[in-house]
């Protein structure tokens, strides 16, 4: 599909539809400009034809090379492997645009950071609360993202509302940002009615570090490192995300042997954080054993992560071009061994948790989420499958997942069990999927690429993590330095699902919902 075909389909919808301008520099992205009279209602049009949520709004910052604010709405085409970006200028004077989150829910928190980021109002947006910048501690009318901002000013602090539900017998109980365990912070506020709640309000904002800003001014090599430490668990997908805008951005084209490798890594990745959950949700129902069972798992795969790379989190593995190493023929002999080991000590953790009654009622039908809400709020990568939704970036833009026949098996159930399930059976897939790029490896790595960034050129880099997909889009400054650096994690779409999920549960059954989910507080909070 190009972009005169996507104008053909928005104009079914908006017959009167005419863009500013429609640029296709790379295969899998189309760029639309439009005027912000139209914004609203292109977004919605996409919206409803790619059957997409908002997969990334954000603004830049343009004032002083053209005197304007930009926004980007992306919206993902599965059926053709393609993103669209949607795109207006704002007046600086007046930087104020129509709000999509009364229509489209995957909107709403995009456009609050935009607010509070970028000063810059989605008019009628019904909630404008803080995100990242808590009002107890940054004043109003300091907007960290503008070009101009230099230090935070003094002024009024204010008090951050929670909603309130009303009624005899309901009790509030919040809970965090500091807890019991060795976890992220985050502020949960439940009501509950006698046991059940009925309503979870999620506060988040408290590993707030100002990456997005840190980014301005890096080259690509020293951004490359830092995206690494936004979110740990998370650092091998964050970077091949990173390196894949980059490689668009300086004309780059990778070896087939680099997409293998980066492959076997981001499998990896996935099986021992698919491990560690498995072992978290059993904790967290009292059941030990396969608690520390899977944690024998997990370190076995990181041990063979260190084996291979030197690194037990699969950082510096990644260059702009390729990567920093490669796998001769002594260590897929050790991937080989490891992983036949590794699979059959996972069939013996799958064994002990479907044998046991009492596990598996206390996940069954625990913390349900319906694929309707989830299609609703925008739900991404393994707790959209889990819900029915099939959706995976290995799947739209599969690549080298085509040759090795990637099988996506989506759940329906949408509970905890069905969570569980499908982490069993992607952990699993990820290790034949290892089998088979390693397999085709042959010849040598590129391990060194030296293209300069071309200056005031903007790309989108994309992979499916182990939780969903992790965008990065990058756009260069006149000197080929980076000169916005915006980064979603499917953590940002999927918390609100959490909110829902638990949802007639009772507050003893919500660690193991939230495990189930296992979403990233530093990756959220950017």
């Amino acid at each position: 599909m190009d972009g005169a075909e996507v104008i053909s389909l928005i104009k079914k919808s908006l017959p009167d539809f005419s863009a500013l301008l429609v640029s296709q520099d790379y295969r899998d992205e189309i760029y639309l400009k439009v005027s912000p009279q139209v914004f609203q209602a292109t977004a919605l049009a996409l919206h409803k034809i790619l059957s997409s949520p908002v997969m990334m709004l954000f603004a830049l910052d343009e004032r002083n090379s053209a005197g304007v604010f930009v926004i980007n709405a992306v919206f993902v085409n599965s059926k053709e492997g393609q993103w669209i970006i949607v795109s207006m200028d704002l007046s600086q004077e007046n930087p104020v645009f129509d709000s999509l989150a009364k229509s489209i829910h995957s909107a709403s928190l995009f456009e609050r950071e935009i607010w509070e980021m970028f000063g810059i109002t989605p008019q009628g947006n019904p909630d404008l609360r803080r995100l990242n910048l808590h009002d107890e501690v940054w004043p109003k009318g300091n907007f960290p993202l503008r070009k101009d901002f230099k230090t935070m000013m003094p002024g009024d602090l204010g008090e951050y509302k929670f909603n309130r539900v009303e009624g005899g017998g309901v009790f509030e109980i919040p809970v965090g940002p500091v807890h019991a365990g060795i976890i992220g912070p985050g502020h949960f506020h439940f009501s509950v009615a006698g046991e059940p709640i009925v309503n979870l309000e999620l506060r988040l904002g408290f590993t707030h570090r100002g990456v997005e800003k840190l980014f301005e001014g890096k080259s690509f090599f020293d951004a490359l490192r830092l995206v690494e430490c936004i979110s740990g668990e998370t650092a091998f997908a964050y970077s091949v995300a990173f390196a894949t805008a980059a490689e668009k951005i300086s004309g780059i084209v990778t070896l087939e042997k680099t997409a293998y490798l980066r492959g076997i890594f981001l499998e990896l990745e996935r099986m021992y954080n698919h491990v560690n959950d498995i072992g978290g949700i059993a904790l967290d129902v009292g059941f030990s054993f396969p608690a520390a069972y899977a944690a024998l798992i997990k370190e076995a795969i990181l041990q063979l992560n260190e084996r291979l790379t030197g690194n037990r989190y699969l950082k510096k593995v990644n260059l702009i071009g390729g990567l920093a190493l490669d796998l001769d023929e002594s260590k897929k002999c050790v991937l080989f061994d490891a992983l036949k080991k590794i699979k059959n000590d996972f069939n013996e953790l799958v064994k002990m948790l479907d044998s046991s009654v009492s596990f598996m009622d206390r996940v069954d039908t625990t913390g349900v989420l319906i694929k309707k809400t989830a299609q609703d709020l925008g739900i991404v990568g393994l707790v959209a499958r889990a819900s029915g939704i099939p959706t995976d970036l290995r799947k739209y833009f599969p690549g080298i997942y085509q040759e090795a026949k990637f099988k996506m098996i989506p759940a329906e159930g949408g509970d905890v069990l069905s969570r569980l399930r499908l982490r069993f059976f992607e952990f699993m897939e990820s290790c034949r999927l290892i089998e088979e790029f390693t397999v085709k490896l042959g010849g040598s790595a590129e391990t060194k690429v030296s293209a300069p960034a071309k200056p005031e050129t903007s790309a989108l880099g994309y992979v499916e993590g182990w939780r969903g997909p992790v965008l990065c889009y990058l756009k260069t400054d006149v000197h080929g330095l980076i000169a916005r650096c915006k980064i979603v994690d499917a953590s940002s779409h999927n918390w609100q699902g959490l909110t829902y999920a638990v949802l007639g549960n009772i507050i003893p059954d919500f660690p193991v919902c939230n495990k189930s989910f296992n979403l990233s507080y530093p990756g959220n909070d950017l």
